[in-house]
């Protein structure tokens, strides 16, 4: 993996999770965390993983994300007209406390990283991002967790439908 396409599509990926959190409009939200989602579909394409982008696109950019916007469309949810004006202070302390303890963290952790350079990642297995590796660990190794999930997602899903209901009663 080259080091210029890299920085390109990272920079791509956080300019677009940046618009995500700082966009008013729910709908544009939701679009720029699609554009997210494929720069992630990319980088695992770069790692040289094709099944893991191509279940990223159809599960996270397709799948999950029209969910999303039909619970938006469902509860419709309205931009709010405010910024930072209509947020209590202490909510704007607390933010930039853990901003700067984010990038404090980062500016500590980096050269670590940087140090441990010369260390020799394990050896890749042939069939590693495969369906059938990635089917059989998801199956074997996690399936309770794969079940919990698949309920939260029904929960929340049913959550949505009865809150709808419940507004337009």
């Amino acid at each position: 993996m080259t080091l210029l396409p890299f920085i390109a599509l990272s920079v791509v990926a956080i300019a677009f999770a940046l618009l995500l959190v700082l966009n008013r409009n729910a709908v544009h939200g939701a679009l720029c965390l699609v554009v997210n989602f494929a720069a992630v579909a990319v980088f695992f394409l770069m790692l040289g993983a094709e099944f893991i982008a191509v279940v990223q696109v159809a599960v996270y950019a397709g799948a999950i994300m029209v969910l999303f916007l039909f619970v938006l469309m469902l509860l419709n949810i309205q931009g709010q007209e405010g910024g930072l004006e209509q947020k209590p202070r202490s909510q704007i302390l607390i933010a930039a406390v853990l901003g700067i303890l984010l990038l404090a963290e980062i500016g500590v952790l980096a050269p670590l990283a940087a140090g441990l350079g010369g260390a020799q990642a394990a050896a890749v297995p042939a069939d590693f991002g495969s369906p059938r590796l990635v089917g059989l660990t998801l199956f074997r190794d996690h399936l309770l967790a794969f079940e919990i999930a698949a309920f939260i997602l029904l929960a929340a899903m049913m959550g949505a439908v009865v809150l709808a209901k419940r507004r337009l009663a």
